[in-house]
């Protein structure tokens, strides 16, 4: 996983929840993945070895560990919301054919510093830059 457990468990209870089983899979299986999947596929990954926990609960553990700042839902136009464990700012470039979502691994030159808006600074607290195109397996 690419956080501590402990830490995770520490930051669920602060907030006043448990680190229930059903919770920890569905954190552990995104964790697991480079891919952003939707709702329904971490349902089916988490059913591999929770055979019966129903999609509601799988979407209910997302919608928390969302509001919890341990995952994030990507949501790219006309595409399906994607998620991912909440991890260091990056960029995401989206098939606008195939709907598959990949990190941006290259550097940009972006920073929190602050943004000008209307002539006014604004403080940045957090960011998202998206691209959209052809894959290489659509182009």
């Amino acid at each position: 996983m690419r956080n501590n457990t402990k830490l995770l468990n520490l930051r669920i209870r602060q907030q006043g929840y448990r680190m229930t089983r059903q919770r920890a899979v569905v954190l552990e299986e995104l964790s697991h993945t480079r891919e952003h999947p939707k709702a329904d596929e971490i349902y089916q990954m988490v059913r591999r070895r929770l055979p019966h926990i129903s999609f509601g609960t799988v979407y209910r553990c997302l919608k928390l560990l969302q509001e919890l700042g341990l995952v994030r839902e990507l949501n790219f136009g006309k595409c399906f919301s994607r998620f991912e464990v909440s991890s260091e700012n990056h960029q995401h470039f989206t098939c606008t054919n195939c709907c598959k979502v990949m990190d941006v691994d290259e550097p940009l030159a972006v920073t929190t510093a602050g943004v000008q808006v209307g002539g006014k600074k604004m403080k940045v607290t957090d960011y998202r830059l998206e691209f959209y195109g052809l894959c290489r397996d659509c182009q």
